[in-house]
């Protein structure tokens, strides 16, 4: 439930998955309840299964129980140890932390960085050169090239002339992305003056390249030192590939300042300027037409041939006055100016950002960290403020919500456990399963070599705790009946184990088994009878169900054991603290006798 007010683009993008399973329960729930009593009435046997018989073949774990419960204090401390060890061995072994799941994708996109005062044609040719390079790639469906003049739309560098968007065959007639786009990097490599940057298609909610550093300053002329002293450091740890910043290029605008005086003294306007630099630039809009071919307007401008079109051109352009065809140079100035860009501000501070994408092989999470080490020991302008966005923020995000996610779902629980035992003791015994189920999903994910993911594995724990409850629930349920017969708490607690052993590990087992084509990325084509392994679309679960698996198949062997010797443990400790009580009543009565006698 707490997961339906996930905020945030991530939110948008992972709350169907919560309403699914909140449906799926629900109709299970009336499955359970109303439709399998009567299919079992009228189809079972007249035969009524004996719980005794079916404890007793349990001898094994009956046995091993029964030793357990003689000691359930070694019991629980050795579960402790278990867990610290399994800590431990994931922070020592473990594969680091992500925010999303790397998929492997269907799509790339080149972008190509060149900066300079390229007209539109030079930089359409410098993209049919890169075009040619990539054509000769086997292992490609389409690709689509476009260059353009102006900015290429969001999240794209000013310096960026034109995008070939590529797409691959299929997953399974092909090699991995990253080393088809690593061929691709070589093969553009030796083009001079120009850069490549190669990337396949973001999975997930993400915006950007996941590496981001914003930085911002009342003073926004000492921004672009602090961004050249970052990008060193970046190059000199390495593993940072295509970094860019949005710092304005280098360039010049030629600015045509009026003498407005000397302009009213020949009668000239402003407006009537503005039209004749227009003949000698983008042209002066006389009208429009439709073809009939098209549903688009098209416009009809007038201008001069592309050989005049020049600065040159400007000082020798008349324009009509009152005392006829004057010359603009009269009144016009042509000024050079620093090339102004794109200013983006926020809160209305200058903001200049730093982004890039971690090396092949390397965690984002790492790389982050690492630079955000470095920058807190460099010596940058204390007038200039960063911060980190993009992955780094949407993580924190999405991590605090699943942490404050997993705290009410559990405050949630207690609150139904305590009323349904009236035992708080019990209803945290309930609960213990969730912490000792964390540890399986770290020793899940050692197995299947994953790193540990924000938001999947996040979903895990958090699906993982309404799951490891319910044995401990039917095991405790069980012993206070038996208890209410009234057997001790040691027998009750032994035949509890011996009855309910085989519904529970029959309950873990047909989960684990049923989460295990997920956890090994398998797709099952009923239609081509054929299987296969690590689609990208299965790759997307692998670390939900890993988790899920891992933890739930070492909390049940936990519970199995643990939650008897638990339960004896506090039977035992309530009878010890009762009879200290007493005895200290009883002294207190007698010392009150006394002081009255």
């Amino acid at each position: 439930m707490p997961l339906l007010v996930w905020p945030g683009v991530v939110g948008e993008f992972m709350k169907y998955l919560p309403i699914t399973v909140i449906i799926a329960l629900s109709c299970s729930l009336l499955m359970a309840l109303v439709f399998l009593p009567v299919l079992g009435s009228s189809i079972s046997r007249n035969a009524i299964p004996d719980p005794v018989a079916a404890a007793a073949k349990s001898n094994f774990y009956g046995r091993s129980l029964a030793v357990l419960l003689r000691f359930p204090g070694s019991t629980l401390f050795a579960a402790l140890v278990l867990m610290v060890a399994a800590y431990m061995a994931y922070f020592e072994l473990g594969k680091g932390v992500e925010f999303f799941p790397d998929v492997e994708p269907e799509f790339a996109m080149v972008q190509i960085h060149a900066r300079g005062d390229l007209s539109i044609h030079e930089k359409d040719r410098i993209v049919k050169e890169v075009e040619e390079r990539i054509l000769g790639a086997k292992e490609m469906r389409a690709i689509y090239a476009r260059s353009f003049n102006g900015s290429g739309g969001e999240n794209v560098a000013e310096d960026v002339i034109g995008i070939i968007q590529l797409e691959f065959v299929d997953w399974d007639k092909r090699r991995k992305a990253s080393v088809i786009l690593d061929e691709l990097r070589e093969k553009t490599r030796d083009i001079p003056g120009i850069g490549i940057e190669v990337r396949k298609a973001q999975s997930g909610p993400s915006g950007g390249k996941p590496i981001q550093v914003e930085f911002s300053s009342r003073e926004p002329a000492r921004i672009p030192v602090v961004i050249a002293k970052t990008r060193q450091i970046m190059e000199e740890l390495g593993g940072y590939t295509d970094v860019e910043d949005d710092r304005p290029l280098p360039g010049i605008e030629w600015r045509v300042e009026v003498n407005r005086e000397e302009a009213a003294r020949f009668g000239a306007d402003v407006a009537t300027l503005g039209n004749a630099v227009q003949l000698v630039t983008s042209g002066v809009k006389v009208s429009d037409y439709r073809p009939d071919d098209s549903d688009d307007e098209v416009d009809i401008r007038v201008r001069f041939p592309f050989a005049e079109r020049n600065l040159g051109q400007l000082d020798q352009l008349r324009v009509p006055t009152n005392k006829g065809m004057v010359p603009i140079s009269n009144f016009v100035e042509l000024n050079p100016s620093p090339r102004t860009g794109t200013l983006k501000r926020v809160d209305t501070r200058r903001v200049i950002t730093v982004q890039a994408d971690a090396a092949e092989g390397l965690l984002v999470d790492d790389q982050t960290s690492r630079l955000k080490e470095a920058l807190a020991n460099a010596e940058i302008d204390p007038a200039v403020d960063f911060r980190f966005k993009g992955e780094d923020a949407d993580q924190k995000e999405a991590g605090e919500f699943l942490a404050g996610a997993f705290i009410v779902a559990i405050l949630l629980m207690a609150l139904i456990l305590v009323t349904l035992f009236n035992s708080i003791y019990q209803a945290i015994l309930v609960l213990s399963a969730i912490v000792f189920s964390t540890a399986g999903v770290l020793i899940g994910l050692m197995v299947t070599a994953q790193p540990f993911g924000i938001v999947m594995v996040g979903l895990g724990i958090i699906a993982l705790a309404g799951i490891v409850v319910n044995n401990n629930i039917v095991l405790i349920d069980t012993y206070n009946g038996m208890r209410f017969e009234g057997l001790d708490s040691y027998t009750a607690a032994l035949e509890t184990g011996k009855l309910r052993a085989r519904p529970v590990f029959l309950t873990a087992v047909t989960t684990v088994l049923g989460l295990m084509p997920m956890v090994l990325a398998m797709n099952i084509d009923l239609i081509n009878r054929e299987i296969t392994f690590g689609a990208p679309s299965t790759q997307w679960w692998t670390q939900l169900s890993s988790a899920i698996a891992g933890g739930l198949a070492f909390a049940t062997i936990l519970t199995l054991v643990l939650t008897p010797a638990l339960l004896v443990l506090g039977d035992r400790t309530s009878r010890f603290l009762g009879r200290v009580f007493r005895r200290r009543d009883k002294q207190a009565a007698l010392q009150t006798a006394q002081d009255a006698a």
